[in-house]
């Protein structure tokens, strides 16, 4: 598995010195091409980074990490392939920061399902490493969190989910807020009556919640 993230950009349409950055994370048995359809609708100034998850599933599906199933443990995650590939993506941040002079105190990481669960994931081990969250239809996995917790994370949160979701339950993605909440941390949360994908009226939600924070 190699180290470098295959990822495709969208410049930002208007000329800006240091533009804000959004990463997006797709989900388990997709591609870098399926968030890349917000990118249009998105504001303007944004430097837009889609990336690839490293873990071939073949018929041009990828995951950020195996998930497992077998008779005894049911369904399990491969924890050490996500830790890895939570680690790749904190490293490619970096390297995008400096490659597009992006604005430092604006970077947004935007996760759907698996890529929600890294977003989070990587909000906690590398503390301010981004500024924003915008986890849709995931969840905090405790097993995949630093033993302690930095007390000077500034992030703040955007938590969505499908009340109707089949794949990972709403109940999971309930415990978001009042674990953001615990900690002090800026979070909001809603849900859409929809299954494991984004309603329309969820994307205007989250597309406003960036605007305000440009």
């Amino acid at each position: 598995m190699n180290n470098n993230l295959k990822y495709i950009v969208r410049k930002p349409l208007k000329e800006v010195a240091n533009p804000p950055l959004l990463i997006l994370l797709h989900g388990y048995g997709s591609n870098e091409k399926d968030l890349f359809s917000f990118a249009e609708e998105l504001p303007k100034e944004l430097l837009i980074i889609s990336l690839q998850a490293p873990y071939e599933m073949g018929y041009g599906a990828y995951a950020w990490y195996a998930i497992n199933f077998d008779d005894i443990q049911g369904k399990f995650s491969d924890l050490k392939q996500a830790k890895e590939s939570v680690d790749k993506i904190a490293s490619f941040i970096d390297e995008i920061k400096i490659k597009f002079n992006t604005n430092t105190s604006k970077t947004f990481l935007l996760g759907f399902s698996q890529g929600a669960i890294l977003s989070y994931s990587l909000s906690f081990f590398y503390p301010n490493k981004v500024n924003y969250v915008i986890a849709l239809s995931g969840y905090i996995n405790t097993e995949l969190l630093p033993n302690e917790i930095s007390k000077n994370i500034e992030t703040a949160y955007y938590c969505s989910h499908g009340a109707v979701d089949q794949v990972l339950p709403v109940d999971w993605a309930r415990k978001s807020a009042p674990f953001l909440n615990n900690l002090g941390l800026q979070n909001v949360y809603s849900e859409y009556p929809v299954g494991h994908g984004v309603a329309p009226q969820n994307f205007y939600s989250f597309k406003s919640w960036i605007e305000k924070r440009l």
